[in-house]
């Protein structure tokens, strides 16, 4: 971890150089940001919805993945560092569930109460959400063998590429949106849309490409400056890996959500962009690690996981598995939102109660189940893919 190291001693000498770069970097995020929300808005009607966001997920994920990438790079080079490689990615799969989702709920509740004098009672999701929903839950079903065995390897990492490309296919087999719905569109994917065919395409491509470059060479500079603050806050290493690098590497995603919550009616949208970078994190960042370790070690290992490594991988778990039941319904509701937030407040603020909040997962867990099994909810979105996958994909609807 020398260079994240480094990269901290210096931020202490260029604090006010960092700090003067936040009014040009943070701008640069929000603008790069919305060039590829457009860009998915619109393609979602020339491509399925997850499809786009799938696309999406990788653009804003980049930072993320670059951070996971140097940490895995250092600690093949120093075992001391080991610790870190799991504290980032769980870090940042407990931020997108346990703030992230509750985000979207209160953004859109706000926005209803403010332009539709409406409550917002849940956020439903649509039939083709369901292909998200059960792609989450097979990742973190082989964690749980991943957990159980402790360690991860290249052989995990093919695994969860594999359960990656086949969420990809099932994807692309899915239609898009009917046209009946651009008219809802705001003006930019509308107009976007208006265009002849060629010109349309080459639109939507150019402002995928353009706001993925703008964060590719933007990414480093915000991070820098606006890890700065942290740093003189007095951060410390772990914290700094699990939730300020996460937090910032993730801002691209809260913005796009951010931005389609407020428009209501687009909330399971932005929903479903965090659930597709929950699924990209879980697979396609996970299985880069080994890689990157066995790289960088110069000879195929694999990360054996220590006590705390494995308490964190098992919050993280337990945390992902009250998200994906809790979705299973094709709904989110206030008090849904509002348990996973408080529950990620807690472990932030009260980090030796981890397992204790493990404890309370589990048991909301079960306590969801036995709601299933008794037919208090609903296992709406196994029914919805089903039909989808027959469909669309075996086509023998």
């Amino acid at each position: 971890m020398n260079q994240l190291q480094s990269e901290i001693s210096n931020l202490q000498s260029k604090m006010n150089p960092a700090w003067s770069s936040a009014f040009w970097t943070f701008p640069s995020v929000l603008f790069s940001a919305m060039l590829i929300a457009w860009a998915a808005e619109a393609a979602q009607f020339l491509i399925s919805q997850g499809l786009a966001l799938a696309i999406l997920a990788w653009l804003q994920t980049l930072p993320e993945f670059a951070v996971e990438a140097v940490i895995a790079h250092e600690a093949a080079h120093d075992p001391a560092r080991l610790h870190l490689v799991t504290a980032n990615f769980t870090g940042s799969l407990r931020l997108l569930t346990g703030v992230g989702w509750p985000m979207i709920y209160v953004t859109a509740a706000i926005f209803s109460r403010r332009k539709y004098q409406k409550t917002l009672g849940s956020i439903d999701l649509d039939d083709e959400h369901s292909v998200e929903v059960i792609g989450l839950l097979f990742p973190i079903l082989y964690f749980v063998w991943i957990y159980i065995k402790g360690t991860l390897n290249i052989w995990d990492g093919v695994a969860l590429s594999a359960m990656y490309f086949a969420y990809l296919f099932v994807l692309q087999r899915i239609p898009p949106r009917s046209e009946d719905e651009i008219k809802e569109l705001e003006s930019i994917p509308r107009k976007i849309l208006s265009f002849r065919p060629s010109i349309r395409n080459a639109v939507i491509a150019v402002l995928f490409l353009a706001g993925g470059l703008i964060l590719y060479f933007v990414a480093h500079p915000f991070l820098e400056s606006m890890l700065s603050v942290a740093v003189s806050l007095g951060v410390s290493e772990f914290i700094f890996v699990q939730w300020v690098a996460p937090f910032l590497s993730e801002f691209p995603e809260k913005v796009s959500a951010f931005h389609w919550a407020r428009q209501v009616r687009s909330a399971p949208m932005a929903l479903m962009n965090m659930v597709s970078s929950n699924i990209n994190q879980w697979t396609m960042l996970v299985a880069m690690i080994p890689v990157v370790y066995s790289f960088s070690l110069g000879s195929v290992s694999a990360i054996v996981f220590d006590a705390k490594q494995k308490e964190e991988i098992l919050l993280t778990l337990a945390q992902a598995l009250v998200g994906y039941v809790l979705l299973l319904n094709m709904s989110f509701s206030w008090y849904e939102a509002l348990g996973l937030f408080i529950l990620w407040l807690l472990q932030f603020i009260q980090p030796d109660l981890r397992l204790e909040i493990t404890y309370l997962y589990f048991v909301w867990f079960a306590f969801e189940i036995f709601l299933l099994f008794l037919g208090k909810r609903k296992w709406a979105a196994l029914s919805e893919f089903m039909k989808l996958f027959r469909l669309y994909v075996l086509k023998s609807g």
